[in-house]
């Protein structure tokens, strides 16, 4: 038996989420699966570092999974590239040892949310970004996040209220890029929100999103996210941003 790491970037539009469910078998786990068990011809288990919502993007998704095979890593990543749909790849494939489990053993995660603001609606790439067409305050975002920062009972910016584990998290970090893209004659500025914790909550980071992007509205005032974190009541944060500007972008271990 070989145990296995890879990294997975996928395309998430059109899928369920990462998560095998029972109701549906369009999920990004359930697609790994079921090649790797025809594949190999044995039933294989595969374990995600985090369960991305339907339609939420990764480009540095890592699983983990064993398989009893000959197959080294760079004729398994091969196998399993041939067979994936067109939207999922295997960028990394890595042989490692029984104790490594991708989602147990994760230290740190990072998700960067991409914003596109101005009045011309982007046509390219367009599942990947949320338009926003007025502009934002941007400092005032950066201001209430830095309240957000360090360990802190995130139960108000839980989307899951049948939630039974700990709502305790550590964000290290949430940083802000502002950058300009280009397509032609047309010019799109774009905010780049990255959230870097030791875990995040169900919806979380989109939770966290839709409350800055009301504070950059000046629907809100900077000061409110430390009373919502305080308060630990869903109904005091904002709404959540849409899943296609989301993207888990890395794991660390």
């Amino acid at each position: 038996m070989k145990h296995f790491r890879v990294t997975v970037q996928y395309d998430g539009s059109r899928y369920d989420g990462w998560q095998k469910q029972g109701n549906t078998d369009n999920t990004v786990q359930g697609k790994i699966e079921s090649m790797l068990s025809k594949l190999f011809e044995q039933e294989v288990e595969v374990q995600g570092s985090g369960r991305t919502d339907a339609g939420v993007h990764a480009v540095g998704q890592v699983a983990s999974f064993a398989v009893d095979t000959d197959l080294g890593p760079d004729k398994v990543m091969e196998r399993m590239n041939t067979f994936l749909p067109k939207d999922i790849v295997v960028t990394d494939c890595r042989l490692t040892d029984a104790r490594f489990h991708a989602r147990l053993n994760a230290k740190r995660k990072t998700y960067c949310y991409r914003i596109v603001t101005g009045p011309l609606r982007p046509v390219f790439g367009r599942q990947y970004v949320l338009w926003h067409p007025e502009a934002l305050d941007v400092e005032a975002m950066k201001k209430a996040a830095a309240n957000a920062i360090g360990e802190h009972d995130f139960a108000s910016f839980l989307g899951n209220r049948h939630y039974k584990k700990s709502t305790v998290r550590t964000v290290y970090d949430i940083t802000f890029a502002e950058e300009v893209r280009r397509e032609g004659a047309a010019e799109f500025p774009e905010l780049v929100i990255s959230y870097t914790g030791n875990g995040f909550l169900p919806n979380m980071v989109r939770i966290l999103t839709g409350t800055l992007l009301e504070i950059g509205e000046g629907k809100r005032k900077s000061e409110e996210m430390k009373e919502i974190l305080e308060g630990k009541d869903r109904a005091l944060a904002g709404p959540m941003a849409p899943a296609h500007g989301l993207t888990l972008f890395k794991v660390e271990y």
